[in-house]
């Protein structure tokens, strides 16, 4: 019978690497890919394109397309992007590395050289003019989980399919190189109809899993005032559900680290904050700090998280919930325990205790409205923000630049099913623009509002042109204070000064009368008002690209809190020899 079936499926006819690769990406949920064409990759793209469900999104240079990945990635769980060979893969791999800090599985796929050149003596163009073909692989090897380099079809489908499981399983990014001239060769490896994608759940080590709710649920239900704190391999561990399981039980108040936002609702009734140490929401910080225990959910502890190394938080009080490993204090820790595991299991175990809820309801007061504005006053940050907040429902999504907005969008409360989105760990300035464009294709459900600084938009501005391609409907805020003013609270110096462009009659030119845009500038509440009427009104279908003119010394004071900590911590003498 085994015999029967094999040499009915030699029977049938092989398909070919790029046929395979095409229907392996739209198997693990990769609808659109984005790109820009090379001569290493055109073979390769005919292919993707010939596949029904899959869209080729074009888009202006690499770095753009990386950063279109991300945000895609960020809506469906996984995203791709193809570009040529090392112009173009040296070029996408900034993205990449901001991937892969932020815990997303990208397909980074490169177009490579023809494979009989590979072992000669041959000195290609696009190299740095050696033979030596490896340079692109070993600057990847730093930035990805897995990589392979395809130049024979033997093991193509092998390599292949290992690398698309590697970036799912470990939700990093994978490099896989392919030669220009093997993508529509038949080969018997390939079925035409590849056995569908299935990746098999990771399960717990139950004896481990356990001990680790036994002690957790020990050391919890000894303490007085426990909180509990969301951190951002909430989504890596899959674990957001779990999460919110465990606090309906215990009746704990809940906070998020700043990058955590927007993975847990913050319209739950035990929701209070941000904790972000001396920049926390009002309340929030003293409730964590002053919490006699805590348990962290997939936290990243690092110099911006932490506030400059100033968080006031102890180690023998808390719970670190890794997405495979969980510590309870100063020891013990448990391996192979996945977090939506663990959490399930201790929403078992757990007594209620809501003491750190009421002491909370206890001391908040609400925030005050803002100072009576004049007319025609200039406009001010956080009353931009204040209209911000009223824009947002279930059918958006938030995307922060690096900058400011971090902190101003950090105090925006998240609807139910809102989306929030920023890139905390890398903050590389200019993702935000192919970010939008990625997370916008993904999620056509959500209408994307974007805060973008004028110093970071000038990086990546030309992805806007594909945004109007791809007929999006964002509404983009940039936000023109002139120049890179998270730098100057951190460090000034005339390098902080930038070029004041006329950022509205550049997109118009980006636009080029084609229709599908709309733009403003706005210098007062009134005419903010006005552009946010229409952009959600007659403009509803259109990319909206609202200028706000602000001034330049107008920051949250969260930045300037953190800038200075910040700075304290860059400007640390050398420990003494």
């Amino acid at each position: 019978m085994e015999n029967g079936h094999a040499s009915g499926f030699n029977r049938r006819a092989a398909g070919t690497l790029g046929r395979h690769l095409a229907q392996r990406l739209v198997q693990i949920g990769v609808r659109d890919v984005f790109s820009v064409p090379g001569d290493f990759n055109l073979t390769l793209l005919d292919h993707l394109i010939a596949e029904p469900e899959l869209n080729l999104v074009g888009c202006c240079n690499e770095l753009n397309a990386g950063y279109a990945a991300d945000g895609y990635a960020r809506a469906r769980g996984v995203g791709a992007c193809v570009v040529t060979f090392s112009v173009g893969g040296l070029s996408v791999i900034n993205a990449i590395a901001g991937s892969y800090s932020e815990n997303l599985p990208i397909i980074c796929i490169v177009g490579g050289p023809n494979s009989n050149d590979y072992g000669t003596n041959r000195i290609l163009h696009h190299t740095i003019g050696l033979p030596d073909f490896t340079q692109e692989l070993r600057c990847f090897q730093t930035v990805t989980c897995f990589q392979a380099v395809v130049n024979n079809l033997d093991d193509a489908h092998e390599l292949i399919d290992t690398a698309i499981s590697t970036a799912l399983k470990e939700s990093k990014p994978v490099y896989i190189s392919i030669s220009c001239n093997l993508p529509g060769i038949p080969h018997p490896t390939f079925a035409s109809e590849p056995v569908p994608f299935f990746l098999a759940p990771k399960v717990s080590n139950q004896m481990g899993l356990e001990a680790a709710v036994e002690a957790t649920a020990e050391f919890l239900n000894k303490a007085v005032k426990p909180v509990l704190v969301a951190g951002p391999k909430l989504r890596v561990a899959k674990a957001q559900q779990a999460f919110v399981e465990l606090v309906n039980v215990c009746g704990f108040p809940i906070a998020i680290m700043p990058s955590g936002k927007g993975l847990v609702p913050e319209h739950h009734p035990h929701f209070i904050g941000t904790y972000w140490g001396a920049v926390s929401t009002n309340f929030c910080g003293e409730i964590v700090e002053s919490a006699d225990a805590y348990v962290f959910a997939g936290p990243i502890f690092n110099d911006y998280s932490s506030v400059g190394y100033s968080l006031l938080i102890k180690k023998e009080k808390a719970v670190i919930v890794q997405p495979n490993r969980v510590t309870v204090g100063n020891g013990p820790s448990f391996g192979w325990v996945f977090m939506a595991d663990f959490l399930t299991a201790l929403a078992q175990k757990l007594r209620k205790n809501t003491t750190a809820l009421e002491n909370y309801r206890r001391i908040f007061v609400p925030p005050c409205v803002p100072l009576k504005r004049e007319n025609n006053e200039p406009l001010r940050v956080n009353i931009l923000f204040k209209h911000i907040q009223n824009m947002l429902s279930g059918d958006t999504a938030v995307i922060s630049e690096t900058g400011d907005s971090w902190f101003n969008c950090q105090k925006l409360r998240l609807p139910e099913n809102c989306g929030y989105e920023f890139q905390m760990q890398y903050g590389s300035i200019g993702w935000s623009v192919g970010a939008t464009l990625g997370y916008a294709q993904a999620a056509k459900d959500k209408r994307v509002i974007a805060c973008i600084g004028d110093g970071s938009f000038q990086v990546t501005a030309q992805e806007i042109s594909t945004m109007i391609r791809c007929g999006q409907r964002s509404i983009i805020f940039l936000i023109n204070n002139g120049g890179y003013t998270i730098e100057v609270e951190i460090h000034d110096g005339p390098y902080n000064v930038i070029k004041n462009w006329n950022y509205t009659g550049l997109v118009d030119a980006i636009n080029n009368g084609r229709g599908g845009c709309w733009t403003s500038k706005v210098r007062t509440e009134e005419e903010l008002l006005d552009a946010i009427s229409k952009a959600t009104g007659e403009q509803k279908d259109s990319l909206c690209f609202i200028e706000v003119i602000v001034h330049k010394d107008d920051t949250s004071k969260e930045l300037l809190e953190w800038g200075s900590r910040v700075s304290a911590a860059n400007s640390r003498p050398p420990n003494p020899q």
